[in-house]
């Protein structure tokens, strides 16, 4: 039979285009396969030369020599990849370039799985757009984490005996330096680990030295402008780490707490005459400079005007006033206003004009102000304040309440809200021009939801603390005039050669300075972190030109605020430019039951345990499977799916590789057409489009369904009937080819989520020229034939409707059963061409597979089943069952079903269990009876079913 006459009996086998078109690599330029296009000719290559350099080198291994893929091969792979030189930028495509900067991690930090997920995420944009010919830049990083590597060594140091005072500052940085050479490269080396396809010679750490530059100079430039300014403000303090902390860097819990209420006498009233407030720090009360009620509030309006008494002050008296600010239903409707110590407070006496007054130190203990308790610990003072009013008859009682209480990230004490004097950054006229980019479509943020978030959090800002009483990071470029006030005098310099000389121009030669003593915000530098790390101030830096602005920032959606927007406020003020085209943000990885990894819940799930367990790949897989912006809920058995699928694929490869063709044919053939390779086309074009609009879920799940569901449950079973069955060696050539074709495009689709298992695989593939990695991608538009589609579709359909049949009735696996199959003239033509396909997929008699356009006339001792509309079969009982025996086997079935229905129905009817029991454990039986009833039903139309069959038989 020739190859032509095959593609009209066997349809479903090759692609609308020539086989050459569908797989170059099996031809070689001496004599390729003639067809009209291309006049050329081909000749199948011998297994002998399947060989590629880097097999033989030892870095990959072939399916058909390992039972599994073998997770160890990872690193060797990877380090292959890095040695050439495939994550660097190539320009010789000329195309735009696709420039993503990584979040940068901490340096103090070890894998999790937040971390996983982005290198995920990113590493899968940036390996799609390598292989669509962009010049691709991921420029990686690590962050020098003021507040956590300052505590790692200091923790360290302490377990010397050390502390960092006793070493002095210099001394301190020097052995901070001396840490992060010896452990900064952890993190660095589990993100390599995950395939993260970074430009490793591009590597930055925020206190190199460009990046230092960087931040001197944004400072200068910000302070020249009078965007920046130092103040005496409420802060989050730390009182064990002695700093400021971002509010990034408080994390609120509910804790079992207490609510105190407390008499202050009305100064000059009776003994009757006091208000009651409620608290949860009483120890704050020596900085009350007011008690406040709501205007509303009748209890109290008669007291407005007058002065109260503070417990335990020596009679310090207090305004009492009235503000609608006050809620007059929680606690005693009267409020204590401590300023000093509580948010809230503090704007309200802003807003009031009333005094500031601190009551406690920076260690948190109280200082002077508070009197007899000075230099007690806060908590010390509190239990000690209430015993004292219990004895002073100015304790009303105390209550158990649920508090929202601030701890450190870092250390996890409780946060003190303290007025401190720090440097801020004025952020309204930066976030105005951020509000812009999104609003002029310069940014877009996916998903789109997060936008009204963003610019909810821009209308609404406040001014950036951006100072840090540390002594690990970026040193204020401030220094101040010894003998002069430090708020009125200081000078803001690139250097402190610049800060001498300014402050001899102004103060004479003799002039003495010092610089201040706070570092920066870390947040300040990772603001900077999209252009600093491409040469910013140097705007000439061949990076800077050629990779800014960059194309996507992709991060976690907890971070909008904090980094993200900051990014393209400064951004915009020091470059003109957004700094990013895209913003993606993904969602938080959770447990299995939707709850927040944590040790206390012991549901905290190691990204380096499961990469030994269940392979990168499977972890990768599983991560991007979640939508954008959402919380993914990642359980066990999610991984052991995935790396059955990656088994699976692993197979697939062994089996394409044992069916490769293995000799030479030369003869010429047309044009022709296969449904496998149509629906392959379809799903280029779909994964395609979902790649370009960043849907990396549905990318995930269209490659799973079509490699599961259509090409390794079907087509390669279906080939089987080609390559063992068919006697035709011309047959057996096409399903090779077509076998090929359609893998290595599979593997092209899925490189960018599975990267190892899918380079080691195309690496055993015939004639590999290039690594997967850089192969380029798979051609869009190809040709697709949907009437063979629908065809192919119609006998899946067939066979499943048979193993259904074949499952309900218990048939033996091995059994072969006989089919009558109806249908029309056109669909029994191409049903009946599939004829081997069909007996093998469906494990029917091939020599007892009729086709007609009516009913058997055993119909009615059949099984009828519908397929799809006009194709319908009939399976004669008596093939698939012993009829006595199964209508015995119902029978006993029914009557047990039956006998556990009366007792649910016996069940809900009790009002007692109605009445008392859990509404899920009532739920699941009302659920169960249902579900009973059904297969009652179902079980009485079958036994019915088959004792007419027996009566008809007889």
């Amino acid at each position: 039979m020739s190859l032509h006459q095959m593609a009209v009996s066997h349809p479903f086998l090759l692609s609308s285009r020539s086989a050459y078109t569908l797989n170059p690599l099996l031809f070689t330029k001496r004599s390729r396969f003639c067809f009209p296009l291309s006049h050329s000719r081909f000749t199948l290559i011998k297994r002998r030369s399947f060989a590629v350099a880097a097999s033989e080198n030892g870095v990959f291994t072939s399916p058909e020599l390992a039972k599994s893929f073998d997770f160890s091969s990872e690193e060797r792979i990877y380090n292959w990849w890095q040695s050439q030189g495939y994550f660097r930028p190539k320009f010789d495509q000329g195309s735009d370039p696709f420039v993503i900067s990584m979040p940068p991690p901490n340096v103090t930090g070890s894998l999790h799985m937040g971390h996983a997920m982005f290198v995920t995420l990113e590493d899968i944009m940036v390996r799609y757009h390598r292989m669509r010919g962009r010049p691709t830049l991921w420029l990686p990083g690590t962050d020098h984490a003021g507040i956590a590597t300052q505590l790692v060594v200091e923790r360290m140091l302490a377990s010397e005996g050390i502390k960092r005072e006793e070493l002095g500052r210099d001394e301190f940085a020097k052995r901070v330096w001396e840490w992060k050479e010896k452990y900064g490269g952890t993190i660095t080396n589990q993100i390599k680990g995950l395939g993260a396809s970074c430009d490793w010679t591009r590597e930055r750490f925020t206190l190199d030295e460009q990046l230092s530059r960087a931040v001197i100079e944004a400072f200068v430039r910000l302070h020249e402008k009078g965007l920046i300014y130092q103040g005496s403000y409420m802060v989050n303090w730390s009182p064990k780490l002695q700093t400021a902390v971002s509010d990034l860097e408080v994390e609120y819990s509910e804790e079992p707490g207490t609510l105190y209420y407390i008499k202050y006498r009305v100064a000059g009233g009776s003994r009757s005459d006091f208000l009651t407030i409620a608290t949860t720090r009483p120890e704050t009360l020596f900085g009350d400079v007011a008690i406040a009620v709501n205007p509303q509030d009748e209890r109290y309006s008669k007291y407005v005007g007058q002065m109260a008494i503070v417990p335990m002050t020596y009679g310090r008296h207090v305004p009492i006033i009235s503000d609608k600010y006050v809620d007059k239903d929680f606690g005693t409707g009267v409020l204590k206003i401590s300023p000093g110590h509580d948010h809230n407070d503090y704007l309200l006496a802003r807003k009031l004009g009333l005094p500031i007054l601190n009551v406690m130190n920076k260690d948190g203990t109280l200082n002077e102000v508070a009197g007899l308790y000075r230099g007690l610990d806060r908590f010390e003072a509190r239990k000690k304040l209430w015993s004292d009013l219990e004895e002073t008859d100015l304790a009303v009682k105390k209550e158990p309440h649920t508090l929202r209480v601030p701890r450190s990230q870092r250390g996890g004490e409780v946060i003190e809200p303290l007025v401190s004097k720090q440097w801020f950054v004025t952020m309204e006229p930066l976030a105005e021009k951020a509000l812009r980019a999104v609003e002029r479509g310069e940014l877009t943020i996916i998903p789109e939801r997060f936008e009204k978030i963003y610019n909810h959090w821009l209308s609404n800002i406040k001014d950036w603390c951006i100072s840090r009483q540390l002594w690990w990071g970026h040193r204020i470029p401030v220094w101040y005039i010894s003998g002069k006030d430090c708020e009125e005098e200081y000078i803001v310099a690139r250097s402190s050669e610049e800060a001498l000389r300014k402050a001899r121009d102004k103060y004479g030669r003799d002039v003495e300075i010092y610089q201040d003593s706070d570092v920066l915000d870390t947040w300040f530098s990772s603001a900077l972190w999209p252009f600093s790390t491409l040469g910013w101030p140097d705007v000439s830096a061949e990076d800077f030109k050629r990779f800014y602005p960059t194309t996507m920032l992709e991060t976690g959606h907890d971070i909008l605020f904090f980094w993200v927007a900051r990014m393209v406020m400064m951004g915009i003020e020091f470059t003109g430019a957004v700094p990013f085209s895209f913003v993606y943000l993904h969602g938080l990885i959770r447990d299995s039951q939707g709850r927040k990894m944590s040790k206390t819940l012991g549901n905290v799930i190691d990204p380096i345990d499961t990469i030994k367990e269940f392979g990168t790949d499977a972890l990768r897989f599983t991560l991007a499977l979640g939508t954008a912006g959402q919380d993914l809920n990642l359980s066990t058995e999610r991984l052991t799916a995935n790396k059955a699928f990656t088994n699976k694929l692993w197979n697939a490869g062994k089996f394409v590789l044992q069916n490769l063709p293995d000799r030479d044919d030369a003869s010429s053939w047309q044009t022709i057409q296969t449904c496998k390779v149509s629906k392959l086309h379809m799903l280029i074009d779909a994964v395609t489009e979902s790649y370009n609009k960043f849907f990396f879920g549905d990318v995930g799940r269209e490659i799973y369904d079509f490699f599961w569901g259509d090409f390794a449950d079907w087509y390669i079973e279906a080939s089987k009937a080609r390559l063992y069955h068919s006697g035709d060696g011309s047959v057996t050539l096409v399903a090779q080819a077509v076998l090929l074709y359609v893998f290595e495009n599979i593997l092209k689709l899925l490189h960018p989520f599975m990267p190892f298992v899918s380079e080691e695989l195309w690496q055993a593939l015939p004639n590999r020229k290039e690594a997967l990695i850089i192969s380029p991608w798979p051609q869009t538009s190809l040709p697709r034939n949907t009437n063979l589609v629908k065809r192919f579709e119609n006998l899946q359909a067939l066979t499943r409707a048979i193993r259904n049949a074949r499952a309900e009735y218990s048939v033996e696996p091995a059994k072969r059963i006989s089919a009558s199959i109806i249908a029309s003239e056109e669909v029994i033509q191409y049903i009946s061409e599939e004829k081997e396909v069909l007996a093998l997929l469906s494990k029917l008699d091939l020599d007892n597979i009729h086709f007609t356009d009516s009913p058997p006339g055993d119909a009615k001792q059949s099984v009828h089943l519908v397929a799809s509309e006009g194709l319908e079969a009939y399976l004669p009982l008596a093939d698939m069952v012993d009829i006595s025996a199964e209508v015995q086997r119902l029978t006993k079935r029914l009557a047990k079903m039956e006998t556990e229905f009366e007792g649910l129905k016996a069940r809900l009817k009790s009002p007692k269990f109605i009445e008392k029991a859990p509404e899920d454990i009532v739920r699941g039986v009302q659920e169960k009876a249902a579900e009973t009833e059904e297969k009652i039903n179902l079980t009485k139309n079958r036994l019915d079913f088959l004792k007419s069959t027996a009566l008809v038989s007889q």
